[in-house]
């Protein structure tokens, strides 16, 4: 099973500056992940949640649920939230970090990620495409172990 967790404004997808996120919605994110899913043979559960909190306790409890990876987009939580940072480090799951927009060709401090550097990897600029890569390489790993 697959945890996929987006941050503080994803939920206005599609009408939140479509020319930099593009028009589909939240819903048709999480609608391609638990497709993206059945495809690669996982469950994928998706959450979002425009607090830090949420995202803190759902990671807490990912492993104990039963999920073998997670996927982040923390939205503006990437550049400055230390918290958010600490429940990555401090649980034993691989962690993708996602981002749909490049985030190194916008605002310099959108450059900044305190997030990444305890995620297994980093994925940004390609759309809702960069779940899909995410899921493969957690499943790959998943199924090293």
């Amino acid at each position: 099973m697959i945890l996929v967790l987006n941050g503080p404004n994803l939920n206005l997808l599609g009408s939140r500056e479509p020319a930099v996120y593009g028009r589909e919605t939240l819903e048709d994110l999480e609608n391609a992940c638990e497709s993206w899913g059945a495809d690669l043979g996982v469950t994928v559960t998706c959450r979002q949640s425009n607090h830090e909190g949420n995202l803190i306790e759902w990671i807490h409890e990912a492993a104990g649920a039963g999920f073998r990876a997670i996927v982040i987009n923390p939205g503006a939580l990437t550049h400055y939230s230390y918290a958010l940072r600490d429940a990555i480090s401090g649980q034993d799951l691989p962690v993708v970090e996602v981002h749909i927009s490049n985030v190194d060709a916008r605002e310099s401090f959108r450059h900044v990620s305190v997030t990444a550097g305890v995620c297994r990897g980093k994925i940004s600029g390609l759309g809702f495409v960069g779940y899909r890569l995410a899921m493969e390489y957690l499943v790959e790993v998943s199924n090293q172990n």
